[in-house]
């Protein structure tokens, strides 16, 4: 892997010299294994440690299909996916690469006793197979997660309704926590040329996530004006939510967990926020089991006071079973609740009279189509939106850094060096990156 390294840190970007590279026979990567999937079976969810089952392995180079492309991976990050991954919850996900693995030859790959996780990445193109045209050896890209088969009719005006859809790196194999990933070429998109390879790695599923779920007219399609209360406004999507609530002319209402992430949330230039522990709500008894409507209208209340008297457009819900009852309750008449992940639970419980004699709307929103997530980096790319990340550990250290997250112990995007030697490495454009400079270390910081 030196000489692919070299020759990225060279800033030499010829297709004939990449594509005359010498790959080697294997690459590292962060794998589960197939044999270790009941390891945690007599653990709660909090006690399982993605240490404990992520590993960091020599694997071999998968031959390459048509559509598709080997990109030497120079950054990556962590998201919530490689958690549930790592801790094999809700089900292992060997059991979606076998499924994959039925649809072609070319997919039957997928199906190996050990996944390869991850789905952020930056870094640059080595070989592309059959039919690739628009992507060439040596070029810069990040890559979103969105894997596609698009055969199917019902793909082709979103492609997230694709009956083949899936997650790369979670439901396929070969991901971007690993010195080479395979992704398809229309996962591929320009690296923004201001940022680092960390810095460009963890905005890919976050924020192509937030895009649709808020902007898109797939989510919610806030509007100038709406206001919008935002659960988790400070971690890896409620942060991305809260920059675009607020550079699209919207009133972030950000809900936290702490007074640290309460100032993360006012140095995005956010004004009103709740931190939800210092207000003491607890939607649900002590067994879990039941929910307190009255803890619904305190917390009405207080965002009430917060926006002079004002209820909830728009709420961005992504915690789902613990929040959700109340996040209906909140919505103004009328109003949307779009709804992603669930990551205190997916049997989420609430009053459907305050929905339906109401007429709110729950929106589903899962990821984005690539028109989505190409627009989503194109604000990344014009200096609208910033990356969040709050850390970055080498490869040899993701399991630290899927605790972490699992641990909500993070603020921001939790990014992992790859084949980059160390941070800051990567820019292309420093006169822009001067510019921005003020607020790329305000969201760095964070």
């Amino acid at each position: 892997m030196q000489e692919i390294r070299d020759a990225i840190m060279s800033g030499e970007r010829t297709a004939e010299a990449f594509g005359s590279l010498q790959l080697p026979e294997t690459f590292r990567a962060i794998t589960v294994h197939k044999d270790e999937v009941d390891m945690f079976a007599d653990r709660a969810s909090r006690d399982k440690n993605p240490q404990e089952s992520l590993h960091l392995d020599d694997v071999p180079i998968p031959e390459l299909g048509p559509g598709e492309a080997l990109v030497a991976v120079m950054a990556s990050a962590v998201n919530y996916n490689t958690v549930w991954t790592s801790i094999f919850e809700p089900v292992p996900t060997f059991g979606f690469l076998e499924r994959y693995a039925k649809l072609s030859p070319w997919a039957k790959r997928h199906d190996l006793p050990y996944h390869i996780v991850g789905s952020d990445l930056s870094g640059v193109v080595l070989r592309t197979g059959p039919g690739v045209h628009l992507w060439q050896p040596g070029q810069e890209c990040v890559a979103h997660c969105l894997s596609v088969e698009l055969e199917h009719h019902d793909g082709h005006s979103d492609t997230m309704l694709d009956p083949e859809q899936r997650i790369w790196g979670f439901e396929t194999n070969f991901g971007g926590l690993a010195e080479l990933a395979i992704v398809k070429a229309n996962q591929l998109m320009p690296k923004p040329a201001h940022l680092t390879w960390e810095e460009a790695a963890c905005p890919g599923l976050v924020n192509s996530t937030a895009y649709r779920q808020l902007i898109s007219k797939n989510g919610a399609g806030m509007k100038l004006g709406d206001r919008v209360l935002i659960w988790g406004a400070s971690g890896g999507l409620g942060s991305y939510a809260t920059q675009m609530c607020l550079a699209g002319g919207g009133t972030p209402i950000c809900v936290v967990s702490s007074p640290e992430k309460a100032e993360i949330c006012r140095k995005m230039g956010a004004e009103l926020v709740l931190d939800r522990r210092e207000g003491g709500y607890h939607f649900w008894n002590e067994e879990n089991t039941k929910q307190n409507p009255k803890e619904w209208r305190r917390f009405g209340a207080d965002i009430r006071k917060l926006t002079g008297g004002s209820d909830i457009d728009i709420v961005f819900e992504h915690p789902g079973r613990e929040t959700f009852g109340a996040s209906v309750f909140v919505t103004r008449k009328g109003g949307i609740i779009t709804t992603c992940a669930s990551t205190s639970g997916y049997m989420h419980e609430y009053d459907n009279r305050y929905l339906w004699m109401n007429l709110k709307r729950i929106i589903s929103s899962h990821f984005a189509n690539y028109r989505e997530a190409w627009e989503a980096n194109s604000l990344i790319k014009r200096g609208l939106i910033h990356p969040t990340l709050s850390k970055a550990y080498p490869l040899e250290e993701t399991g630290q850094a899927a605790l972490d997250v699992h641990k909500n112990a993070h603020q921001g995007k939790v990014g992992v060096l790859c084949l980059a030697p160390e941070e800051g490495l990567g820019v292309t454009n420093p006169e822009m990156r001067e510019e921005l400079l003020p607020s790329i270390n305000r969201f760095r910081n964070i």
